[in-house]
């Protein structure tokens, strides 16, 4: 008789188990696309050194996580829909600087996402 009880007992809080992993795991998401422009960088480089660091994949990663956190806690990048036009500045502030740019991108669009409250994890005032 004990062995039936310890092997039911092992039954139970394997499929008590299953039950309770298969409903963690639908984890819900709300989604907001954002649309934003990167900031040009400190230094005046050439033309083409600007452009090429502008478009960069890191810049443009580096920039979309930034406009996904600036939404509050909790908002990461699903992905970037668009990295947007290249605008180019030419630098005036002093004559060492006669011919080089400052280049950013405009109107990069980035879907951004976060957990639905209350789709994972425990709810409140339920055991």
């Amino acid at each position: 008789m004990t062995r039936f009880n310890t092997m039911f007992r092992s039954c139970g809080l394997l499929i008590l188990f299953a039950l309770f992993s298969a409903n963690s795991s639908a984890a819900e998401y709300v989604f907001r696309d954002l649309m934003a422009n990167t900031l040009p960088p400190a230094k005046c480089a050439a033309r083409a050194d600007a452009s090429s660091n502008a478009e960069d994949a890191y810049t443009v990663k580096k920039f979309t996580k930034t406009f996904c956190e600036t939404q509050g806690y909790g908002w990461h990048v699903s992905e970037t829909k668009s990295t947007g036009k290249l605008v180019c500045n030419e630098c005036t502030d002093d004559s060492s600087a006669q011919g080089k740019y400052q280049c950013h991108l405009e109107d990069v669009v980035v879907t951004c996402k976060r957990l639905k409250p209350g789709s994972v994890g425990m709810f409140p005032g339920k055991g």
